[in-house]
Parts: structure tokens; C-alpha cells; sequence
């Protein structure tokens, strides 16, 4: 049932973010997945992203809101919130300074909370109309706590960021993004590969891997989680 109240809110959530967001001039998609089993286990899993951008020849801005929600059996197994914005200011053709900042909070992974900001130089690799390839690199600093205990992990760390996308179709697309932030404590990457497949103008079908490692963990925790998600996407 929380799912599904869940699931509901996020749509009326997603529908209002893209239309105030369109008119003030960002664009961007809004993602849904929802999967559900009944039988001998029953489990719901919703998960959800939204994705801004705005560029000009001068800046260049992005917002990344995304949530993971699970039950199985009517306990919960998944709760994962994460935001993420950063501004670029572009002194020459392809070439930018940026500033970042992430927060992303999971109950059931050793981190409470990780919240990091980091600066630096992105490079724009390729920006054909076919295939983008943007590159980032800098140093930042992480605050981070440990799950149910008072423990906090403070890090200066590297960022080091990739965004590839390229159009293999008129209707099919290819993306891969990767982020790494690396301390002296822990090392976090994440990476999502997919590929997805317009159905309308505003409309398409998105199947993803995502893969979330950290090299600290506590011991009865993996340091690797790896997410398959098949999501509906609205493009405004």
C-alpha cells in the first residue's frame, strides 16, 4: 500500500516539477519505474528520477533528484534519496570551471548519508549532434556518518565525472554516466549504463544498469549494490 501511495505522489511530483521547470526556460526528463510481484513473495519497487538542465553560451546548470523505494513482504527494503546540482561558467569553446554538490541519503546501505561539494575543470570531449562526451575533474571534500551509530567520516576527496550519450537511431539512444569521488577512507563510483527507446515526441521506454560501490563498508554490508530498472520517460 505505501508503494502505491508512493508511486502516485511521485507522479503528481514529477508532472509539476517538469512544468514550472519548462517554463522557466530548463529542460529535461522525468523518469517512473514501478515493479510489482505477487504470489509466494509479494514485493513492490518504485524508483524515480528527475533530470535538469539549462545552457547558454556563457553557463551551464544541472539538477538530478532521484528516490529507490522497496517492500517485500510488507517490510521494507529499500530507501534511497539522492540530489545533486552543479553551475559551469565556460571562459573558453568546450572548456568550463564548475562547482558541485550531492547529498544522497540510503537506510540500508553502511553510510546514514553521504554529502559532498567539489570544484573543478570539465572538458566537453565531443558535442556532435550524434554523440556527446563531457569530462570532469577536481577536488572536493565529503561529509559522511555511519549507519545508527554517532560515527562520522570527513574526507577531503577527488571527483572525477563522465557523461556519454550517443544516437544510435532516430528512435534509440546509448548512455553511460560515471562518478567517482575518492578519499583516504572510502571510495565511492557510481556508474549507469542503458540504452532508450523513443516512443513519442515526448514519450520514450529506458532499461538501465546502475552499479553503486564503496571500498568502506561495514562488515555485514556488500560493498557493491546493482539496480536493473525498466522506466517510462517524459522529455520536455
Amino acid at each position: 500500500m505505501r508503494c502505491s501511495v508512493l508511486t502516485l505522489f511521485a507522479c503528481s511530483t514529477l508532472a509539476s516539477a517538469t512544468t514550472f521547470a519548462a517554463e522557466d526556460g530548463w529542460h529535461g526528463t522525468g523518469e517512473l519505474g514501478v515493479a510489482i510481484s505477487k504470489g509466494n513473495a509479494d514485493s513492490e519497487t518504485v524508483v524515480g528520477k528527475l533530470k535538469l538542465a539549462r545552457e547558454d553560451d556563457t553557463w551551464k546548470h544541472a539538477v538530478l533528484a532521484s528516490f529507490l523505494y522497496g517492500t517485500s513482504d510488507g517490510l521494507e527494503n529499500a530507501r534511497r534519496y539522492e540530489l545533486f546540482g552543479s553551475s559551469g561558467y565556460r571562459f573558453a569553446e568546450r572548456h568550463y570551471v564548475f562547482g558541485s554538490g550531492r547529498n544522497q541519503r540510503d537506510h540500508f546501505s553502511s553510510d546514514e548519508y553521504q554529502t559532498t561539494i567539489a570544484g573543478g575543470y570539465g572538458f566537453e570531449a565531443l558535442m556532435s549532434e550524434e554523440t556527446k562526451l563531457v569530462f570532469e575533474i577536481g577536488p572536493g571534500y565529503r561529509w559522511s556518518k555511519e549507519q545508527d551509530v554517532r560515527v562520522h567520516n570527513n574526507e577531503a576527496i577527488a571527483r572525477a565525472f563522465m557523461d556519454f550519450s550517443h544516437q544510435l537511431t532516430q528512435t534509440t539512444q546509448l548512455y553511460d554516466t560515471l562518478l567517482i569521488e575518492s578519499g583516504g577512507d572510502n571510495t565511492f563510483v557510481r556508474n549507469e549504463f542503458g540504452v532508450q527507446v523513443k516512443m513519442t515526441d515526448a514519450l520514450a521506454l529506458k532499461a538501465g544498469f546502475e552499479i553503486r560501490h564503496n571500498t568502506d563498508v561495514a562488515p555485514d554490508r556488500e560493498r557493491t549494490d546493482r539496480l536493473t530498472t525498466v522506466n517510462v520517460v517524459y522529455g520536455f
